[in-house]
């Protein structure tokens, strides 16, 4: 057993996708060790460097981003970066002498992982999505624990280090959202459209482009999350103005926001997925098309074999979103079905697993060799 707290490196960023989980992980591990210490570490300029101090954790940062898929001058950059980062990350590691190096993918998390492996730091990665990212399949054969959501994961990680524990959830924010849920009478159905942290364009545009079937019914209420970088795009759109939509940037309530909801539509990035599946929500999933590998087609299609979501692929969102919706209103069983095999597939206390694993490489003597002497 250690001798002092134990302190973790947790690593994740760029969305909430990544952004949330990390916090959630952290969140468990303080209720399972209160004793510990935290350093998150994210990429300069990106949302992780708000929300985790926000969340009560202390952050630094990297000069640190992805490629883009066209010749710009931060790619040019990019080795240059990767090199700062590298440096950088192990100044972090030997200042803070963690016992454990978390990420759960990210921009920042591929150098402070690498760098803490090669120093002999116990890394653990959490893998969201049902096609594996390419950082973390570079990772793969220096980490020592991966977490992942689906199964089948094996044709990507080494089966020995491959634990499924699901993906972590918002679990008091649900458990609030269910609690609100029960309350309700459920007479007014209400449209959930969730763009991201960001947003999401062809929704936002599907929305734009459907007001007069939305106005044709007007007892069905939309929450529309259209993101920061489009409020100012949408607000005056005809459809925004209409009395039965409530546009916003941003959700500050999101636990009302999942319990007003009849119907669910998002991307299909892995935290949407397993808040979903969580609350046993019918839910529609448009799967960005920008996302590297395709990997949120993935995560939609493992729901939808299973019939526990309707998938309407990017390209034909403007045609089918509203109708797919309207479709479901008029069809109480088939939400049902659809909730109900949704809830199958969630594993709670996906984030109590993560955190088990974690404390296990502290405690495991496999692992317990001289880590703060080559720190």
């Amino acid at each position: 057993m250690q001798a002092r707290a134990p302190r973790f490196i947790i690593s994740g960023g760029g969305t909430g996708g990544h952004i949330f989980p990390a916090i959630a992980i952290a969140d468990e591990l303080k209720r399972l060790r209160p004793d510990a210490e935290f350093l998150f570490v994210g990429a300069k300029g990106r949302m992780e460097m708000d929300k985790v101090p926000a969340a009560g954790y202390r952050i630094e940062g990297l000069w640190i981003s992805g490629l883009q898929r066209r010749l710009t001058l931060d790619n040019l950059a990019f080795p240059v970066k990767v090199m700062s980062s590298l440096f950088r990350s192990r100044q972090i590691l030997r200042d803070f002498r963690p016992d454990v190096v978390i990420g759960t993918g990210g921009y920042a998390g591929a150098p402070v992982l690498y760098a803490a492996a090669r120093m002999g730091i116990p890394t653990l990665i959490q893998e969201p999505n049902a096609f594996a990212g390419l950082a973390n399949k570079w990772l793969a054969s220096r980490v020592d624990k991966i977490c992942v959501a689906f199964a089948g994961m094996s044709r990507f990680f080494p089966a020995d280090k491959l634990v499924v524990t699901g993906n972590p959830v918002r679990q008091q924010l649900l458990d609030r959202s269910a609690a609100l849920a029960d309350k309700k009478n459920n007479a007014t159905q209400t449209i959930l459209l969730m763009g991201g942290s960001g947003g999401a364009r062809s929704l936002n545009e599907a929305m734009a482009s459907s007001t007069e079937l939305i106005r044709a019914r007007p007892q069905v209420q939309w929450i529309w999350q259209c993101g920061k970088h489009y409020l100012a795009t949408y607000e005056s759109a005809a459809t925004a103005a209409l009395p039965n939509v409530h546009l916003s940037a941003f959700l500050d309530k999101m636990d009302e926001a999942y319990a007003d909801a009849t119907v669910v539509i998002g991307r299909a990035g892995s935290t949407t997925i397993a808040e979903v599946e969580y609350l046993g929500k019918p839910t529609i999933l448009v799967p960005s098309p920008w996302v590297a590998e395709d990997h949120q087609t993935k995560n939609a299609e493992a729901l939808t074999k299973e019939n526990a979501a309707v998938l309407v692929p990017d390209s034909e969102v403007a045609q089918r979103l509203v109708p797919e919706v309207y479709a479901l209103l008029d069809d109480p069983d088939r939400r049902r079905e659809l909730g109900e095999n949704a809830r199958k597939l969630a594993k709670p206390g996906a984030v109590t697993r993560i955190a088990e694993e974690a404390l296990n490489l502290l405690y495991s003597p496999s692992t317990q060799t001289t880590v703060h002497a080559a720190v």
